[in-house]
């Protein structure tokens, strides 16, 4: 086994440790020694081809089709040099006031959380893209909300000279999406910190880390060669995401002293609705997320947001086979598409637990009230879509598997809870949270406010699973601040950090 000396190592490359390297990076003139371990691969510009299956292979966990324990949900996670900020849209929305007041975490202010969330709006160039930049996919959806006198916003998205090739989720391959892998990381790089990509870290030790080098399947090699390693460092922050952060801490026996650790998950639950125009509409082509609709999210616990996505991504998102779902895939061009997220509060048995090989298992149940908030999503995406002029919308808890405008009036009868079947149904998830939250001490959390693991002073979170509880919102610019703050707190304490441990 191969052994490396470091004074921090960061665990995974997204929003979080992206965040955190570029923070730190300043350490390095004074001599500290910095490296991110990063489990995916640092693909070379040629290798975005924009190929959905192929993409997804090289992109995300498990090809973006991980399974929850009921096997009811499955989870789309980044898995390459700069995380889960390499294939999301680019949507970049700051926590509001009262879903941060709600955490309740001690020492957690919104002032300071907003004015650090504002700082990467700036830096990873933010903005609302221009009003003939919008495709008719996201306009219809902006209109049909106005007409029926819902509240309809415009994401903020960090792009820069974006082409609107449509292929965001899968890794933009005009370079314009603004991600870590784009900003913080190559930031950090020139300051001198080291980047380590296909690095699987499979334990945490005291102030050590056993990793593991795998031999490339696409992109660059890594900075070491293949093979086992051991790792010491004097600071460790994980940063691998919700699903991940909380497993290797589990794997590597902290949950015996932080029984709060891997509970709390949420996730975001979400539905891809489709519906069918009689004539083409622009929808591939063009920025995919451009507008949502927050005006059922207090009431009835749910988001609509607009959305495109891909032939394969489509196909399993529609209920059952054959002809009529042939003839509705065969003429994409016609499809209008609407993302629902359920809003899914926080209980403790949603959780992440480990296999006996020590991989992640996530242990959520969809609740009785999610399926609730995801009929009445149904009922008011049926609406959006027919106010949009739509003519035929693939409802899936409906009994048939099309809704004709003449059914408008009787859209409450037609969506019932009844039809929802879990397992005939296809929910996935691209925003998992909690798993290491935070709060006052070991009796109710993982981490304190500044993500520093309760009883290890050396050990620290930084991504969404520092969240309390949902988010009710996009969380990456809010992952970001929360490590800016980790960060800033790992800088005061430095010198104490960074003190040769006795023994050693």
């Amino acid at each position: 086994m191969t052994e490396r000396d470091y004074d921090i190592v960061i665990v995974g490359s997204g929003a979080g440790g992206g965040a955190v390297a570029h923070e730190l990076s300043p350490l390095i003139a004074d001599g500290v020694r910095i490296a991110v371990l990063e489990a995916g691969p640092r693909l070379r510009e040629e290798e975005y081809t924009g190929r959905e299956v192929e993409m997804a292979e090289r992109l995300y966990y498990d090809a973006g089709g991980m399974f929850t324990k009921d096997r009811a949900m499955t989870l789309a996670m980044g898995r390459a040099y700069g995380g889960s900020t390499v294939v999301y849209t680019g949507t970049s929305l700051k926590i509001p006031r009262r879903n941060l007041e709600h955490w309740g975490v001690p020492g957690l202010e919104f002032e300071d959380l907003d004015r650090r969330a504002d700082k990467y709006l700036t830096a990873n160039n933010v903005h609302l893209l221009e009003p003939d930049r919008i495709n008719d996919n996201n306009r219809l959806f902006r209109e049909a909300c106005e007409k029926l006198g819902w509240n309809v916003e415009q994401f903020p998205v960090n792009v820069a000279d974006c082409l609107g090739a449509g292929l965001c989720n899968l890794g933009c391959p005009n370079g314009a999406k603004q991600g870590t892998h784009r900003v913080q990381l190559p930031a950090a790089e020139r300051a001198g910190v080291e980047v380590v990509t296909d690095c699987r870290v499979e334990r945490i030790g005291d102030r050590e880390l056993d990793v593991v080098v795998t031999p490339p399947g696409a992109g660059d090699r890594s900075a070491w060669e293949p093979g086992a390693y051991r790792v010491r460092a004097r600071i460790v922050v994980v940063c691998a995401g919700a699903v991940h952060s909380p497993a290797l801490l589990l794997r590597s026996g902290f949950g015996s002293r932080l029984p709060e650790l891997g509970c709390w998950t949420t996730l975001h639950p979400a539905l891809i609705l489709v519906a069918s125009h009689g004539q083409p509409i622009t929808n591939y082509h063009g920025h995919p997320k451009s507008y949502y609709c927050d005006e059922f999210a207090e009431s009835e616990g749910f988001l609509l947001e607009t959305c495109m996505y891909f032939p394969f991504t489509t196909a399993k998102n529609l209920n059952g086979f054959g002809e009529q779902h042939s003839e509705l895939l065969s003429r994409m061009d016609r499809l209008q598409m609407i993302l629902v997220l359920a809003l899914d509060p926080a209980t403790r048995d949603n959780r992440v637990t480990v296999d006996r090989s020590g991989s992640a298992v996530v242990d959520y149940r969809i609740s009785s009230s999610v399926i609730r908030s995801f009929v009445k999503a149904i009922r008011a995406s049926a609406r959006v879509f027919f106010a949009a002029g739509a003519e035929r919308v693939h409802a899936p808890a409906a009994s048939r598997f099309l809704l004709e405008a003449r059914d408008l009036e009787r859209i409450d009868e037609l969506v019932v809870e009844e039809q929802f079947q879990l397992g005939q149904i296809s929910v996935t998830s691209a925003h998992p949270m909690g798993g290491c939250r935070m709060g006052s001490g070991p009796q109710d959390s993982v981490t304190d406010c500044r993500g520093r693991v309760h009883g290890v002073p050396w050990l620290f979170v930084a991504d969404s699973s520092l969240f309390p509880d949902s988010a009710g919102i996009n969380p990456y610019v809010t992952v970001m601040a929360l490590a800016d703050r980790v960060a800033e707190g790992i800088r005061a304490g430095a010198r104490d950090l960074l003190a040769v441990p006795e023994g050693r």
